[in-house]
């Protein structure tokens, strides 16, 4: 493989080739730089580009290594950050033009952590307003683009990360989640992600002036997008390092104890009355055959109620952002963030006052009952959307909009309400009248066993294959 070509490996090979000096950092990570300004303008991914300072360190890392300094397990490798979490010395703007010079004084943890691991950051990766659409356009930077074409959305909020991470611009991208922001851009985006359980990521930002809201708090995390399984087995290790900026967070290894036998799967299909796509059924059998080709012991059976779950947490966490964060909506949103915030609280019905506090306590009830279920079954497979993922600003179409984006997408911030891990990973390429989509499925797992949830999308990844080098081929020949 030649250096201009380097972009196409993935973190997981250019980590090995970087520490044994067969390539060095600073040509893995020049050749990541040509590729986003050959595709960066018209996805609009990045929107701060660090190739300069990226470079620099490149050749840092690359004279520490050869003078004989240990080198970290992600020594090399590329990686882009969402322009809502701190970067020392960039703005913290999250999508909104009245943030645009929030200048962060330090690293957010998982910042510092990519670093100490030898990761080079190449770019900052855009997000909706207040990261807190399916989708990504803003008036500061504008709109991105998915690179399987226009007629889909990037998703969001992370749907810089997605776009950029397969279009080849980095080998990993950081992202979050609060309600599906990993999970909506991987599956429109066809990348690999894992959510991360409450408490699992070191997250922080040294920028903000006070603490967020206890619901923000439990239901966000931080993690990453990546093009194979792989590559999450690679780089979680890394982002779960703790940090005493995160009082909450959970020390644990990323690999907990094997399993007993065959690992058991709950297998659901259940849509909760929405119509589901024979695509996405087709994607959702393909998994399930991949996984008891693989050895595991699946079973068609309901695990506890997520739509009562995950609308409850929803507006849970709608009755929240109406007390905290609505009024800096009104101040400093654009009308059409402002226009989608209205539909939000119509699909989802705020939950505040005391009502509120029942709420956030009954979140306990609804994870005993997972945590009781995963005992016996420790992966549930189901649809992440029940239908193939929708175009570019559908939210901003009215109720009708909201719903099939949110209203819909109940086994996404279910998960986030219960804390739980869930992975999200292509099993079928949709071949659609407006063009070839990704369809992905989610897999949530046990709490602390993001291990389990990455190797199973691994054994699905085995059997369908990588989405990302179909994609390039699709860039190249138009």
């Amino acid at each position: 493989m030649t250096k201009t070509e380097l972009w196409r490996l993935s973190a997981t090979e250019l980590a090995a080739q970087t520490t044994r000096g067969d390539i060095r950092a600073e040509d893995a990570v020049q050749s990541a730089l040509d590729r986003m300004q050959q595709v960066n303008p018209t996805l609009n991914a990045v929107v701060e580009d660090l190739g300069v300072e990226a470079l620099q360190r490149a050749r840092d890392l690359d004279r520490a290594r050869d003078a004989g300094a240990p080198v970290g397990p992600l020594h090399g490798v590329p990686v882009t950050i969402k322009i809502n979490v701190d970067q020392k010395g960039h703005a913290t703007s999250n999508g909104v033009v009245a943030l645009k010079d929030v200048i962060a004084p330090d690293d957010a943890p998982v910042v510092s952590n990519l670093q100490k691991a030898g990761a080079i950051v190449i770019g900052r990766t855009n997000t909706p307003e207040f990261s807190f659409r399916a989708d990504t356009d803003n008036p500061l930077h504008g709109r991105t683009h998915n690179p399987w074409g226009k007629h889909i959305s990037p998703g969001g909020s992370s749907g810089g990360a997605g776009a950029a991470v397969m279009a080849g611009v980095g080998a990993l991208a950081h992202g979050n989640d609060i309600g599906g922001s990993l999970r909506f851009p991987a599956a429109a985006n066809g990348a690999v992600t894992v959510k991360p359980g409450l408490g699992r990521v070191p997250a922080w930002n040294p920028s903000q002036t006070v603490e967020r809201g206890m619901l923000a708090q439990s239901m966000s995390v931080q993690g990453l997008l990546t093009r194979s399984a792989a590559d999450l087995h690679l780089s979680m290790p890394s982002l779960i390092a703790s940090d005493p900026r995160d009082p909450f967070h959970v020390p644990l290894p990323w690999r907990g104890e094997a399993m007993d036998g065959p690992t058991k799967v709950a297998f659901t299909k259940n849509t909760f009355g929405y119509a589901l796509h024979d695509e996405v059924d087709k994607a959702l059998d393909t998994a399930r055959d991949a996984l008891m080709d693989a050895g595991y012991d699946v079973h068609e059976v309901e695990p506890p109620d997520v739509f009562e779950c995950g609308r409850a947490g929803y507006r849970a966490l709608m009755g929240e952002v109406l007390t905290l964060l609505k009024s800096d909506i009104e101040a400093a949103g654009s009308q059409t963030i402002r226009d989608i915030f209205d539909v939000y609280f119509q699909e989802f019905p705020p939950i505040v006052e005391t009502e509120l506090l029942q709420m956030m306590a009954k979140r306990s009830h609804y994870a005993r009952e997972w945590s009781l279920f995963l005992q016996d079954y420790p992966l549930v497979l189901s649809p992440f959307l029940p239908q193939p993922f929708f175009g570019p600003d559908r939210d901003t179409e009215g109720a009708e909009g909201v719903h099939e984006v949110l209203g819909c997408a109940v086994y996404s911030y279910s998960m986030n309400f219960l804390g739980l891990p869930a992975a999200s990973v292509p099993s079928r390429l949709a071949m659609l009248p407006k063009g070839p989509q990704p369809i992905n499925v989610q897999i949530a797992a046990r709490r602390w066993r993001e291990d389990l949830a990455v190797d199973a999308a691994q054994a699905i990844e085995d059997r369908v294959g990588q989405m990302a080098p179909i994609l390039w081929e699709k860039l190249e020949t138009g």
